[in-house]
This record gives structure tokens, sequence and C-alpha cells, in this order.
């Protein structure tokens, strides 16, 4: 679909179906539908989602709660990403998400309605426990110059700040000085490269290792 207009017959039908009486381009709105005495229904129409077509849908909320965004439904890798987030944002705004198919034909996403998402306990404790472990506000409201320092990575940093100055030794001993409980599988697992096991359960610092020191070294405060 190149046009805006392509989409038009594809709606207009889907809502003729349901009983609609349907008229395009009335006022400010891409489309109009009415029926008998129900609610109106305006779908803007768009040949893809962006801001500006949020703030259309939103402005359209003041005539009435029936509001619809319609687009081409998406295609390629991010497709399906794309309309999960995207639904879930309508959802939020309380507008309905239409999407015309390649064939013409029309899926709801979602309809217009109040909605009130369920709160996820254990992702909120997830990011408090993340909150709790990460030492000091090193982000500051963004990335570092070498990236997003995690509670992971001050982990990492606080068993290779051990080892640049002891030298090679065990994980038990490194996970007592430091306070990172789990430093022998941090160390084993070397997600950063920074660590080379000499011996069984004993771990040195390897040049990557050095060189994350002196990239992330006072992110530790």
């Amino acid at each position: 679909m190149k046009r805006e207009a392509d989409l038009y017959p594809h709606i207009k039908a889907y809502l003729e179906r349901q009983g609609f009486t349907v008229k395009g381009e009335v006022g400010a709105a891409d489309l109009v539908a009415t029926r008998s005495d129900d609610e109106p229904v305006i779908v803007e129409l768009k040949l893809r989602l962006n801001l500006t077509l949020y703030h259309q849908a939103v402005a359209r909320l003041a005539i009435t709660d029936l509001v619809y965004l319609a687009v081409p439904k998406p295609s390629g890798k991010s497709a399906r990403r794309a309309l999960r987030e995207n639904t879930m944002l309508c959802r939020r705004l309380g507008l309905g998400f239409l999407t015309v198919r390649k064939d013409g034909a029309v899926e709801a996403q979602c309809d217009p309605g109040p909605y009130a998402p369920r709160k996820n306990a254990k992702k909120r404790a997830k990011l408090l426990r993340e909150f709790d472990r990460l030492e000091g506000d090193p982000n500051d409201g963004g990335a570092t110059r070498h990236g997003i320092v995690t509670a992971y990575r001050q982990d990492a940093l606080r068993c290779a700040l051990y080892l640049a100055e002891a030298g090679a030794e065990k994980g038990a001993i490194i996970a007592k000085a430091t306070g990172v409980e789990n430093a022998t599988t941090l160390m084993r697992d070397n997600h950063y490269g920074w660590f080379e096991r000499v011996e069984t359960g004993v771990y040195a610092l390897t040049p990557q290792g050095r060189q994350g020191l002196a990239d992330w070294g006072d992110s530790l405060g």
C-alpha cells in the first residue's frame, strides 16, 4: 500500500460488515463511522506509526472514546515486536489499533477502552534488587563513556581490582575479601574476558581485565 487512501476501502468494508455507515474525510478525521445511537467511531489512517499519528488520535478522544489507529500490518524481522509494543501503547492511551494485511484483511489488535495493566511483581523485585546492588549513581541518568554500569559489572570490577593488587587467588578468598558472594561463578563465566583460570578454583586477571579497570574503575565510587 503506497497511499493512506489505499487503506480506506478495507477499513470501510470492515466497519460496514459490523453495521456502521462510513464516510471519509469528515472534518479533521480521516474516517468516521456511525451506527444507530452508538457513539461514533473515528479512524486515523497512516502508512506507518509515528508520534504525529498518536497525537492526532489522542486529540480525537475529545470527540469520542472510540478512536482507532489504522496502518498496514508491519513485516520484517522486527515486525512482531513493533506490533506488540504499539498495541501496548494504544491500550495505555485508550486507543484502538487496526492493521491491514497485504490481502486487505483487517485485524483488530486492540479496541479502545480504559486499560489498567497488572503490575509485574517479579520485574519490580528485580529492578529493586539491581538498585540496591548498584553502588553510588555511576550512570548519572545516562551511560558512562564506555557504556552502562550494572551491578554485575561493579562486582566484576571488585574482583578485578583485588586480582590486580593481590595476584592470582582462589575464588572463595576473593568472595570473602570483596563481598562478591558469587565471585567464583562470575570469574568462571567470564562474560567480559577479564579473568582466566590458572588452576582449579584459582583465577588471575587478563590484559582485558586491566584495561577494564582503566576504563571502568572510577564507576565503583
